[in-house]
């Protein structure tokens, strides 16, 4: 049997997606599990879990109601627990790999929720075993199908981020850069998905001229407003000062034009010199900065589900480590999470990247915010 992993981590899951996402929008996220995946999550994912609470708890999924099927006590859980929230704005319900396993159907049970609480019901269709990325696209996208507004007046200068977690831009100021970096460069936030944004600004996206998109965790998000309210997006993270003047540029006519540019990839070749590896947005942003800034001809490796990636032709998708491990062996340098360090050939430089989603709150220290910035020395 192919071993997929011995030595480096796995990136965070679908149901963290969800609960990150939805954290800080004043619902109730329930996820139907025994317990295992809320304690992963708070303990390694949600690094906002220590300076403010979220109302996201597990179902408490027994052996019994596994064989039996015992949907009716997982309902009157949800809806005892909604009853200890007064000011709920909604309720969220995703799933594990147990449920998965049995067939559990979240619509059905959503629809009854809904139909007990006169609360909002998102049933997302998780199973704990795809990544986080999808959970979030899940996530984002019910809730902007729920609870947008229409016929909202537009303006050019307003823009929407779109995919700000700390599964992908930690509580180290990262997005916070990328906030003051479109605001010194003339543009209004009109609202970040999905931190640091209330509920009824989210709701209000639809005013948005332009959107930008920094990760590839709310890609369905940006077709999903550039199809409902004709708000194009540009898709790219702001990193160094030639790359992010791109992203100014490149939002500036969108905006005008109203079509989308995906700049990561517009503004790059592939190289063959260095590799880098991570989520694809924030790792095709990276290449593009490196070959401008620094010479240095670099290609993304893609090791989450390819119908996320941002990649080009001739790039790989590397599932397992020793796919990983090969397309390592082929470069003079890697930029990647340093837990993938173990795997990287002697003798190969290697560029540390923290990446939350994959290695958690090891590194968070070592993680800065390169929006906007001439790169430091060593990157």
């Amino acid at each position: 049997m192919k071993v997929v992993s011995s030595v480096i981590s796995i990136h965070s899951s679908d149901t963290a997606g969800v609960c990150s996402s939805l954290y800080e929008l004043g619902g109730l996220t329930v996820v139907h599990d025994a317990s295992g995946c809320n304690s992963t999550y708070a303990t390694h994912d949600e690094p906002r879990w220590y300076d403010r609470g979220s109302r996201t708890c597990i179902s408490g999924l027994t052996e019994t109601d596994m064989i039996l099927g015992n949907d009716e006590r997982f309902i009157d859980s949800v809806v005892d627990g909604a009853k200890e929230f007064p000011g709920c704005r909604f309720i969220a319900v995703c799933g594990s790999p147990m449920p998965m396993m049995v067939g559990t159907d979240f619509d059905a049970l959503g629809a009854e929720i809904e139909k007990r609480t006169h609360i909002d019901v998102l049933a997302l269709h998780t199973n704990g075993i795809k990544s986080y990325l999808d959970g979030v696209n899940q996530a984002l996208c019910a809730f902007a199908e729920k609870f947008c507004c229409e016929n909202l007046p537009k303006n050019p200068r307003k823009v929407n981020i779109l995919g700000a977690t700390p599964l992908d831009f930690s509580i180290n100021g990262q997005v916070e850069s990328i906030r003051e970096f479109l605001t010194e460069n003339g543009f209004e936030i009109n609202s970040c998905w999905s931190m640091g944004s209330s509920f009824e600004e989210l709701t209000r996206a639809g005013e948005a001229g332009v959107n930008l998109l920094i990760s590839s965790s709310a890609k369905k998000l940006a077709l999903y407003f550039e199809e409902r309210f004709g708000i194009p997006y540009v898709a790219g993270v702001p990193i160094g000062k030639v790359f992010g003047k791109k992203c100014v540029n490149a939002l500036k006519a969108a905006a005008e034009s109203g079509s989308s540019s995906l700049l990561c990839l517009s503004e790059r070749r592939v190289g063959t010199q260095a590799a880098v590896i991570g989520e694809t947005l924030w790792s095709s942003s990276l290449c593009c900065a490196l070959q401008l800034e620094r010479g240095i001809d670099a290609h993304v490796l893609n090791p989450l589900e390819k119908e996320f990636a941002f990649i080009k032709e001739g790039e790989l998708d590397v599932i397992g480590e020793n796919a990983v491990a090969e397309a390592f062996a082929k470069v003079s340098a890697v930029y990647a999470d340093p837990l993938y360090k173990p795997i990287v050939p002697e003798g190969t430089v290697f560029v540390p990247v923290p990446h939350e989603a994959f290695s958690g709150r090891c590194f968070r220290r070592d993680m800065r915010s390169l929006c906007g910035q001439n790169f430091e020395k060593g990157i």
